[in-house]
C-alpha cells in the first residue's frame, strides 16, 4: 500500500487515541524504533488523515470520546478493506475487541501493553498486509 522510496524497512503506521500524552509517549517509543507513527487523537481525525495518507498497519483505541473504536474501523474498512488494524482495549473490553476482530481488525492488544509486544502485533499485521498485497 506504502510505497517507501528510501527506507524500505520502514513500517508507516496510525496511531489513533484520544489520551495524548499515551499518544505522544507511544509514538516517541516506537519512532525510536524504526516505525514512523501518525497521531491522530479521536476518530473523526484519523479518518481524515486516513483519507489523504497510505499507511502499513492501524493501532487504534477502542473507547474514544467523539468515536468508538468499533465505528473508526467500519469506515477504515470500506477505505481501505486491505489495512491491518489492531485494536487497543482497557481491561473488560474483550468483547468488543472480539466484535472489531469479526469485523475485520488484525488483532487486539489489552492496555497497558508491553511495547515489545505491541511491536510484535505491529510487525504480524504489516507482513500479513505485505503478503496480502502480493496474491
Amino acid at each position: 500500500m506504502i510505497q517507501n522510496t528510501k527506507e524500505e524497512n520502514i513500517i508507516n503506521i496510525l496511531l489513533v487515541d484520544d489520551e495524548k500524552g499515551y499518544l505522544n509517549v507511544l509514538s516517541n517509543r516506537l519512532s525510536k524504533r524504526g516505525i514512523k507513527a501518525t497521531k491522530a487523537f479521536s476518530g473523526t481525525e484519523a479518518i481524515q488523515i486516513l483519507r489523504k495518507n497510505d499507511f502499513d498497519v492501524v493501532v487504534l483505541d477502542l473507547k474514544m470520546e467523539d468515536m468508538n473504536g468499533i465505528e473508526v474501523l467500519k469506515i477504515m474498512k470500506k477505505m481501505a478493506p486491505e489495512l491491518p488494524v489492531i485494536f487497543l482495549t482497557g481491561h473488560g473490553s474483550q468483547e468488543a475487541a472480539m466484535e472489531g476482530i469479526s469485523l475485520g481488525a488484525f488483532d487486539y492488544l489489552t492496555k497497558p501493553c508491553e511495547l515489545v509486544e505491541l511491536m510484535d502485533k505491529i510487525h504480524k499485521a504489516h507482513r500479513h498486509q505485505q503478503n496480502s498485497s502480493k496474491e
